[in-house]
């Protein structure tokens, strides 16, 4: 029995995870639930799976969390510090890490210092602090599992193989709702466009990525941390299907690649079961269904975010840090109708190159590093290119 802390547990990642618990009592116990805001699904989920404990996040939440929870043996905590401590409790076995953006980075590292099993959906803790969060796992001897479809399959190509023998990578796209347009469409479309994905049913902010790229740079640069690959051995082909989720090349040329049709619950099920693999009623593949497999370099003229992403994995120190706060900062403007779909990429390098960088930042760098950031891209939505910069 695995008993286990889901940090952001209201979120698309949280709720679909909770979905893998439910199928499987005899295995997982929630210990630990968390959200930030959304007090009417987190107390519904503290209803049904009865936590220890419940955080809310956002303060001003909390009396009404307590309220609905009183007459459940449910612990209830409000605020970023208490989000710290209970990830560290001794009753907590393992931490999936769910909370999207920048934010999950503080509370990532508060379970690894503690010592926790790390099952990681966070990607930016990576793209952030990377160099920080891996070697400070390496310390504590805490395994880091993936989330993220395209790294599990790596995950899973590499068990029972030497990670010295990695040639490369390759990881697989779907191209988003927008693939094959060119700028002239791109530039009219709309936030409830371009949250139409083909394929995955994600959170909003993970699905603008996927349109515009950029969850595919930042997939580059966790895929760097995460396997302790160098830049060059790091690639990105469209494949529209999302059958193959990414391949293994090694160094005799031999290739893995892990296939599946693209439901979110079979890597969240892997990364919490680890080492186990457990059963599952979920749709299977049928070759007879996809009699065709298509693949195809990704447009980095007209989907820049991917271009962006390689510049900062490349540059590396506070970089990516500052890439990754102005993406979040323009595509919440852009969910809001604040900035359109092309301008997001622009206000993105112009942020790049306005921030100042930092060879070897320490964690108090990229914490000023992403305040900065959000604070010059917020000014570029409120008042436009031209005017700031």
């Amino acid at each position: 029995m695995k008993r286990l802390a889901i940090l952001g547990s209201t979120g698309s990642i949280g709720t679909q995870a909770l979905e893998v618990v439910a199928s499987h009592p005899e295995l997982f116990e929630v210990e630990i639930l968390t959200a930030h805001s959304n007090t009417g699904l987190l107390i519904e989920q503290a209803k049904i799976f009865k936590p220890n404990a419940v955080v809310i996040t956002d303060e001003a939440k909390y009396e009404a969390v307590k309220k609905a929870l009183s007459g459940l043996p449910v612990k209830v905590f409000s605020g970023s510090a208490a989000l710290l401590d209970v990830v560290q409790w001794d009753t907590v076995d393992l931490v999936l890490g769910a909370i999207v953006g920048f934010a999950g980075l503080h509370s990532i590292l508060a379970a690894i210092n503690a010592g926790k099993q790390i099952a990681l959906a966070n990607k930016e803790t990576l793209v952030v602090a990377g160099e920080i969060v891996m070697q400070r796992a390496a310390e504590k001897g805490v395994r880091i599992i993936p989330v993220d479809s395209e790294h599990s399959a790596i995950y899973q190509c590499l068990v029972g193989e030497q990670w010295i023998n990695i040639e490369k990578v390759i990881l697989t796209a779907s191209g988003g709702p927008f693939l094959g347009r060119k700028t002239n469409y791109l530039v009219n479309v709309k936030a409830s466009h371009a949250l139409q994905h083909p394929n995955w049913t994600m959170g909003a902010k993970i699905t603008i990525d996927s349109a515009t790229l950029m969850n595919k740079g930042l997939e580059m640069i966790e895929a760097k941390w995460l396997f302790g690959l160098d830049n060059d051995q790091i690639e990105v082909v469209i494949h529209p299907q999302s059958i193959l989720h990414s391949f293994v090349q090694f160094l005799d040329g031999s290739m893995k690649a892990q296939m599946g049709l693209p439901d979110m619950k079979l890597p969240i099920q892997y990364a919490i079961a680890y080492p186990q693999r457990i059963t599952n009623d979920y749709k299977r593949f049928n070759f007879r269904d996809f009699p065709k497999l298509h693949f195809e370099q990704p447009d980095t003229k007209t989907f820049r975010n991917l271009a962006l992403a390689k510049e900062a994995m490349e540059k590396a120190g506070n970089l990516p840090c500052v890439m990754n706060a102005a993406n979040e900062v323009v595509v919440n403007a852009f969910l809001t109708n604040k900035v359109g779909f092309l301008e997001m990429s622009e206000m993105i390098e112009k942020t790049m190159e306005k921030i100042s960088f930092i060879e070897h930042p320490t964690l108090e760098d990229y914490e000023n590093s992403d305040r900065e950031a959000r604070l010059f891209a917020g000014e570029l939505v409120k008042k436009g290119l031209l005017s700031v910069y």
